[in-house]
């Protein structure tokens, strides 16, 4: 299997998730952060339509002003970002295909998060934040976000985070939004985060506590 560059091809141990990454038992999946280096399997991922809509996961950063600036400029601001010294992210690989990704940042870098009437801080805690996700669509439904989950736990705790944040669509809630692109909160429950607020029933604010915090 051709591992990403900069990556370590290793076997998850309960409890004993590495910080960049992880592979999966059944998928076989690679997990790393998205630096320049990676960029191109990004590309790939994403493709012509920037993931959602010429988004390229910078609604979070800037809100819907990126419906109203060429889509050339998102994709510009996320290289950017890949580019620097914290990438805003993390990418899943089956052997050399990009499969999926996942934003992942500390929430003060995502400025409309604060912005979002379900999503407004609930205390002053510096937490990170693990709002977004995007699975190739021939990968979907087979475990890939709890693998990059997994992973971003692992990452933010390297950080020093104290907790890590997500905002999920809760899918047992009758008409709940079909916008699963925040995640599933099921996907969260099993990998030990827990509702610390819930503004509307589909939309619960879950949280898992990293041992940085203690």
């Amino acid at each position: 299997m051709e591992v990403p560059p900069g990556g370590v091809q290793v076997a998850r141990e309960a409890g004993k998730q590495p910080a960049n990454e992880l592979r999966d038992a059944v998928m076989d999946l690679t997990v790393s952060p998205v630096t320049a280096e990676q960029w191109p399997a990004l590309e790939d991922l994403f493709g012509r339509a920037g993931a959602s809509n010429g988004c390229w996961c910078m609604y979070w950063r800037i809100g819907p002003r990126y419906r109203d600036r060429p889509r050339g400029d998102n994709k510009r601001d996320l290289e950017r970002l890949a580019r620097s010294q914290q990438p805003p992210g993390l990418l899943a690989f089956d052997g050399g295909i990009c499969v999926g990704w996942c934003e992942l940042a500390p929430r003060a870098d995502l400025d409309w998060l604060a912005h979002g009437r379900y999503f407004r801080p609930v205390d002053d805690l510096p937490v990170w934040s693990l709002p977004c996700f995007y699975v190739r669509r021939t990968h979907r439904r087979q475990g890939v976000m709890g693998v990059l989950i997994a992973a971003a736990v692992g990452v933010a705790a390297a950080a020093g985070a104290p907790a890590l944040e997500a905002y999920p669509v809760d899918t047992a809630v009758p008409g709940h939004t079909r916008n699963l692109f925040l995640g599933v909160a099921s996907a969260f429950d099993e990998h030990g985060f827990q509702v610390v607020a819930r503004r509307q029933p589909d939309r619960p604010v879950m949280r898992k506590v990293l041992a940085a915090s203690t």
